[in-house]
C-alpha cells in the first residue's frame, strides 16, 4: 500500500504529530511526505517528497495574524498550480493533516483521502466552541481542506473519532520536576513586548521560547531561547507553569504534564478561541488578550492556580490501525458493490 501523508506547517502542532504518527505509519507501509505553509519554526524529522507554498497565514508580533504578510503570502494562481501538479493519483490512500494542496487535488481527482487533524474534530457539533460559529469560520473549517471524512484530536473525547493528544515520546519518558521558571510560548508577541510585560513581574523567572530570536540571550529574570525541540522539552519537563496561546499541541503537553496552565487565544485565530472556550471548562485560566491590565491576572495565576491534569494514553498504534483498518474495509464494500 503507498500512502501520501500530507502535513500543514503553519504553525508546529502539525509538524509534532506527524513526528510521532510517520514513524508507526512507516512500519506498515510505503509512506511519502507532503507540506506546505511556512510559518513552522520546527524541522519535519522525516524527508519531505513533495514541498508546495500552499496557503499559509503569517504571524504578527502584536498578538495576532499579520494580515498584510499573510496577502503577500497568497498567491491563487500558484496554489491552483500545486492542485493541478499534485500526484495524488499515485497513491492508494492520502493521510491530510489539514493540508490544502493535496485535500483540493484530491477533491477534482475523487481520490481516498481521510483528514488526521485538531482541525477536523471542530466540525463536530459535539465539541465546545463557545458562541456559534458563524458563516466564514464555518467555510473556513470546512473548505480550507475540504476532506468530508476522517479523525480528529482534540482535549477530551467529545465525538467518536476524536482521539487524545498526540504527547510526544520525549515527554513520556521523562523525569517530570518542578523548578522555579514558568515557560512562554507566544509566537504572535515580538521579545520586545513580552520582556516589557514580564518584567515587571520581577520575583519570577521566566524562559521565553520565541521564533523572532536565533540565539539563547537573557534580560534581567527572563531568558530567551530560539523554538527547538530539545530545550523546550527540557523548560517544559521542569517548569512550574506554562503561559502560551490557545493552540492545541502546547496546551495538550501541559495538561498531561500536570503543568498549571494559562493560555491566550491569537487573535482573529478563531480555532484557538474555541480551543480557549474548551479548556475553561477544563478549569484552565484564560486570558482575552495580553497588556498591562494582565500583570495582576497573572500574578494571581501564579500563586493561587491549581494545575489540570490530564492522564492522556498512548493511542498513536491505535489511531493508525483504525485509519488502516477502515481503508481496507471501504475498498471490500467497493469490491463487493461492483461485482
Amino acid at each position: 500500500m503507498k500512502i501520501l501523508y500530507a502535513v500543514q506547517c503553519t504553525g508546529n502542532g502539525h509538524i509534532i504529530r506527524a513526528n510521532e504518527l510517520i514513524k508507526i505509519l512507516k512500519e506498515r507501509a510505503e509512506v511519502d511526505i507532503l507540506t506546505s505553509g511556512s510559518e513552522s519554526s520546527l524541522k519535519l524529522k522525516h524527508d519531505v517528497k513533495y514541498q508546495y507554498k500552499g496557503l499559509s497565514f503569517a504571524f504578527g508580533k502584536r498578538g495576532g495574524i499579520d494580515f498584510l504578510k499573510t496577502l503577500k503570502l497568497i498567491n491563487p494562481i500558484s496554489f491552483i498550480q500545486e492542485i493541478y501538479n499534485c500526484p495524488v493519483d499515485k497513491y492508494d490512500l492520502i493521510i491530510n493533516d489539514f493540508e490544502p494542496v493535496s485535500a483540493w487535488a484530491c477533491f477534482f481527482k475523487v481520490k481516498n483521502c481521510k483528514a488526521l487533524s485538531h482541525q477536523f474534530s471542530l466540525l463536530s457539533h459535539k465539541v465546545p466552541k463557545g458562541s456559534k460559529v458563524n458563516l466564514i469560520q464555518s467555510f473556513i473549517l470546512k473548505y480550507y481542506s475540504p476532506v468530508q471524512k476522517g479523525y480528529g484530536f482534540h482535549f477530551e473525547k467529545y465525538d467518536k473519532n476524536i482521539f487524545p493528544p498526540i504527547i510526544k515520546s520525549n515527554l513520556r519518558n521523562k523525569e517530570i520536576k518542578n523548578g522555579s521558571h514558568i515557560t512562554i510560548y507566544l509566537p504572535s508577541y515580538s521579545d520586545e513586548n513580552l520582556f516589557a510585560l514580564f518584567s515587571k513581574i520581577y520575583k519570577q523567572y521566566w524562559h521565553v521560547f520565541s521564533p523572532h530570536t536565533k540565539h539563547r540571550y537573557r534580560r534581567g529574570n527572563i531568558s530567551f531561547f530560539p523554538t527547538g525541540y530539545d530545550e523546550f522539552e527540557e523548560s517544559l519537563l521542569s517548569c512550574s507553569g506554562v503561559i502560551c496561546n490557545s493552540g492545541f499541541e502546547t496546551p495538550s503537553e501541559a495538561l498531561f504534564l500536570g503543568k498549571k496552565l494559562l493560555v491566550i487565544p491569537m487573535k482573529y485565530q478563531f480555532e484557538q478561541h474555541m480551543n480557549a472556550f474548551a479548556l475553561d471548562k477544563m478549569g484552565v485560566k484564560v486570558l482575552k488578550e495580553l497588556n498591562e491590565n494582565s500583570i495582576n491576572e497573572i500574578r494571581k495565576w501564579i500563586k493561587k492556580a491549581n494545575a489540570v491534569r490530564m492522564n492522556y494514553p498512548d493511542e498513536n498504534k491505535k489511531i493508525i490501525d483504525t485509519i488502516l483498518v477502515d481503508y481496507i474495509r471501504e475498498q471490500s464494500k467497493d469490491k463487493i458493490s461492483t461485482v
